[in-house]
């Protein structure tokens, strides 16, 4: 976890470069494929994700060094041609993990995060999923385990394999050529992002797009078809921790009202998007039919709201840097608590955003909280963290400075 967290204060600077670089072209050549509101909810996701991973929430059920001890029938020294090998393994699980998330009902929930933008962007590449709580997906991994491949050399190059992901989520590189027979590429990814009826459920690898084509899920983008982004059954807010359970809640619910116990038991495996039909009667869900007609989401906002959402914005990721810059040097506890306070404030402003009555309230409830909390236990946090908690307290007053006014900011909510 201390290496991931060490990485990351390296690679996220990296992807922000890169975003402001596609931002300004974006801006400069009039492409419109960025809003405020939708990039700072896809790198408000990204940072959810960081804390899951960083934090260890996963249950692991199946592991890779069980696995490993279970099948290995060789035993093989490391050199460059088995990081190769590893890679390619690596990528072929991804690809069978990635079909497995778009083709059941339960797993979707995992991954439905990644694709709910209705943008396609390199922000959109962040939105990564917190809701994958049981570790299984090392089953994938058995073709690895068979010859033997080190688990150190996986754990290397896992991270690696997710970080080479990110360049492809574009609408600004076109067609590579011969590159796209070997490689997955941007246009590629738009395919798979799409919700057209051509596209959906289509180019499922991650890395080598061979494994599309060697197992029917490619399809190439289309001039006479442009890519339509989104899902089917639009997740309609900005705040990726409801994101992130949307389609759970939705399947707990069919679960205990459906009339029929089969249907009970079969949902969670069946088809995505499959639902009893007393269900879909009883507590219908707007599904998009026709792409080419879809509204994306957007609120009318006010000045003022757009800038409580970027300052919420920025003071959390000083207090990410701050977490990953001291990670090693911080308690178990202390982690816990700056985790917490990361995620509830995403998940305040982004409600904001949102434009939900109760959000105003929760965000002056939540940032009385918080500081009272570090007051209170200024003595044991304080000393150690004396610089980092008094940012925070002056965050949280700030943002009850920002928002208590009384004239209404608001955006008002159709739902």
């Amino acid at each position: 976890m201390e290496m991931y967290a060490s990485i990351l204060l390296y690679v996220i600077p990296g992807f922000f470069v890169l975003m402001t670089i596609e931002i300004i072209y974006d801006r400069v050549y009039n492409k419109n494929t960025y809003n405020l509101m939708d990039t700072l909810s896809s790198l408000s996701s990204g940072i959810t994700n960081i804390l899951k991973d960083s934090l260890g929430i996963i249950f692991i059920i199946i592991s890779y060094p069980y696995l490993l001890d279970l099948f290995s029938i060789i035993n093989i020294e490391s050199n460059v041609y088995i990081y190769i090998l590893s890679f390619i393994f690596i990528d072929f699980a991804s690809y069978w993990g990635h079909r497995l998330n778009h083709k059941v009902n339960l797993f979707w929930n995992n991954h439905i995060i990644h694709h709910s933008s209705e943008e396609f962007n390199l922000a959109c590449a962040l939105r990564q999923s917190i809701s994958g709580l049981i570790g299984f997906r090392a089953i994938f991994l058995i073709p690895a385990a068979i010859f033997g491949i080190p688990s150190e050399i996986i754990i290397t190059l896992t991270p690696i394999h997710l970080f080479a992901q990110f360049w492809y989520h574009t609408q600004h590189i076109g067609k590579l050529g011969w590159i796209e027979y070997i490689l997955v590429t941007p246009s590629q990814h738009r395919v798979h992002h799409a919700i057209n009826k051509k596209y959906i459920d289509k180019n499922l690898s991650a890395i080598f797009c061979v494994w599309d084509r060697m197992f029917g899920t490619f399809q190439e983008e289309l001039d006479e078809e442009p890519p339509i982004y989104g899902v089917l059954k639009p997740v309609r807010t900005w705040n990726p921790i409801l994101i992130n359970f949307q389609h759970l809640f939705y399947l707990i619910r069919d679960f205990y009202y459906t009339e029929k116990f089969i249907d009970k038991i079969i949902i969670w495996f069946m088809p995505t998007g499959w639902r009893p039909k007393d269900m879909i009667k009883k507590y219908p869900i707007h599904t998009i039919s026709e792409p080419k007609n879809i509204k994306k989401y957007n609120l009318n906002y006010n000045k003022l709201i757009k800038r409580i959402a970027l300052f919420n914005f920025l003071s959390i990721n000083i207090i990410l840097f701050y977490f990953l810059y001291e990670f090693s040097n911080l308690s178990d506890m202390n982690r816990l608590i700056i985790g917490l306070i990361i995620f509830v404030s995403i998940f305040g402003f982004t409600s904001l955003m949102d434009g939900y009555k109760w959000s105003k309230n929760f965000e002056i409830f939540r940032s009385i909280f918080i500081t009272t909390i570090l007051i209170f236990d200024f003595n044991s946090f304080y000393n150690y963290h004396n610089t980092f908690t008094t940012f925070i307290i002056l965050y949280s007053i700030f943002n009850i400075l920002l928002i208590f006014p009384n004239k209404s900011y608001l955006p008002k909510r159709k739902n």
